[in-house]
């Protein structure tokens, strides 16, 4: 993993995307972003990540899909996060690597653009 950045990020309802990069997926490098972004007693979905094992014990309702079993649990899901992260991907490796002090910029913009879904929108973000 040498040269790549760690991006945590997460779908919120409204369907916006927050991201932001991260030193490592360890508990001591998310909790810190969780508890800045996430509002005490919201319901939070994950994967079944170590990481997220906090969370059990936190201020959130935190619910578990468990990728290796199903990939949905009811209507209950964590695709979109997955999706962004294909989009986001599939946009940046056309840049063929994009300079450390610019990553967030260009992760950012792929942000807007996920979360915005109108043409015109996604046609006035890019000019």
């Amino acid at each position: 993993m040498a040269g790549k950045a760690v991006v945590f990020g997460f779908l919120r309802h409204n369907g916006k995307v927050y991201t932001v990069t991260v030193p490592n997926t360890q508990t001591a490098a998310l909790l810190p972003v969780i508890r800045g972004q996430i509002k005490p007693d919201s319901i939070v979905y994950t994967d079944c990540c170590k990481s997220y094992d906090v969370l059990d014990a936190g201020r959130f309702s935190c619910f578990r899909i468990n990728h290796s079993i199903r990939f949905a649990e009811r209507q209950n899901h964590i695709n979109g996060i997955g999706s962004f992260r294909n989009q986001a991907k599939r946009h940046l490796l056309k840049f063929n690597g994009i300079p450390k002090e610019h990553f967030e910029l260009y992760l950012k913009a792929c942000g807007r653009r996920f979360g915005n879904s109108e043409i015109k929108s996604q046609i006035s973000i890019l000019k």
